[in-house]
């Protein structure tokens, strides 16, 4: 009773706008994101679209399968079960994982001869067992950083996470960090959660899709509200205007932190979806434009009207053309619309989906095309596998 009292006070402190007033303190007002940002800063992104000019691409080296704890069977089919069952705590499959290597260099490669500055994490042995007073495991990767960092102005936000698997995936960034931080960049790493077991419903069932639907449509989740959890993967920047989705992986304490860390010169919406599985919100609604996002057909946005009613385009991207015996062991065959916009008339689209090829070359964008299927098996598209760290551009509002 007590965790339901609490949780509906975070959902009301959040709705309510006079509350996010409230909250804007002194440290808030000193320190406005209107201000200007120092001229030789390596790091400025306000948005998904405007001139990218230097980003982070994750590393599939020494990439391990996650143990099969609750939280991973909660955010994996059925289907894929049994391979975390066998294989968690070791290696993804050897021949797969150098293949994936391969094509991320590659994308490497393209993004430098468009003039991008690719930075990289540092590689590390994900196998080693660790264990906190709460919990033991071992890690993940360092594929992901659009996962574990969030960037809003001049700022690098260090996300907690929800996996017991990523509690030290920071560890592979704080090279890269530390460097910007050396060159004037703001950086903040949100509450660590001692992740013990009252962050997880040990109980949630998710034995089939329907299971998923119910429960999602019921506000349940795998995370409760016992301390703050997210992945900055679950929000997405428009400017002033920052969406982001209660999911598996992100609880209100979490947004309520976010919400309240950014006011008040962003704004945080939670937005959400008729998703079975919500987890991550750049492959259910990717903001490719001023004005224009991709909506996922097969999980419509419940507050689509927020953005139509500001003049926003909403475009349902084609269905992917992935073959269905294609292993993707962490995530949907939608990382066809995670796509990573170099700026607003180029993007880099995944080689064999010609499908949403010709839809952006309808909206007159050119497409760079480049292939990591074997990447994609790992949980990611071109917007998970990056974090862009500086664009050209200044903060717009896209909403008043």
């Amino acid at each position: 009773k007590l965790g339901r009292v609490f949780t509906g006070w975070v959902q009301r402190s959040f709705q309510s706008t006079q509350a996010a007033t409230a909250s804007q303190n002194t440290c808030a007002a000193d320190d406005k994101a209107t201000s200007s940002v120092p001229k030789d800063c390596p790091v400025c992104s306000y948005n998904e679209w405007d001139p990218l000019e230097e980003v982070i691409v994750g590393r599939a080296e020494n990439a391990c399968v996650p143990p099969f704890s609750v939280e991973v069977k909660a955010n994996t089919y059925e289907k894929y079960w049994g391979f975390y069952q066998k294989f968690g705590g070791q290696s993804f499959p050897k021949d797969h994982l150098k293949k994936a290597i391969a094509e991320i260099e590659e994308m490497c490669n393209i993004l430098k001869r468009e003039g991008v500055i690719v930075k990289r994490p540092d590689p590390i042995d994900w196998s080693v067992k660790y264990k906190t007073p709460d919990f033991e495991s071992t890690g993940m990767y360092a594929a992901m950083p659009r996962d574990i960092l969030l960037v809003v102005g001049n700022e690098i936000i260090e996300a907690p996470m929800a996996w017991r698997a990523r509690f030290f995936e920071y560890r592979a960034y704080r090279r890269i960090i530390k460097d910007y931080f050396n060159c004037g960049a703001k950086w903040t790493t949100a509450p660590k959660p001692t992740m013990a077991d009252e962050l997880y419903d040990q109980d949630y069932p998710v034995r089939s899709v329907e299971d998923r639907h119910k429960l999602a449509a019921q506000g349940k989740f795998v995370t409760t509200e016992f301390e703050p959890c997210f992945d900055a993967a679950d929000f997405i920047r428009a400017g002033r205007d920052i969406f982001v989705q209660r999911s598996q992986v992100t609880n209100y304490m979490g947004i309520e932190w976010m919400r309240r860390h950014l006011a008040p010169d962003y704004r945080v919406h939670v937005i959400s979806f008729k998703d079975p599985n919500p987890m991550h919100i750049d492959a259910t609604f990717n903001i490719i434009g001023p004005y224009l996002v991709l909506s996922n057909p097969d999980r419509p946005c419940h507050q689509i009207e927020l953005f139509k009613k500001a003049g926003w385009t909403v475009i349902r991207p084609p269905v992917p053309l992935i073959p269905d015996d294609h292993p993707l062991w962490m995530s949907s065959k939608w990382l066809s619309m995670n796509v990573l916009m170099l700026d607003e008339k180029r993007v880099m689209v995944d080689a064999n989906e010609t499908s949403i090829q010709k839809m952006f070359e309808n909206l007159g964008i050119s497409t760079i095309k480049v292939n990591i299927r074997h990447a994609n098996s790992l949980g990611g598209g071109f917007h998970c596998w990056t974090c862009d760290i500086r664009r050209r551009g200044t903060l717009q509002s896209y909403f008043d």
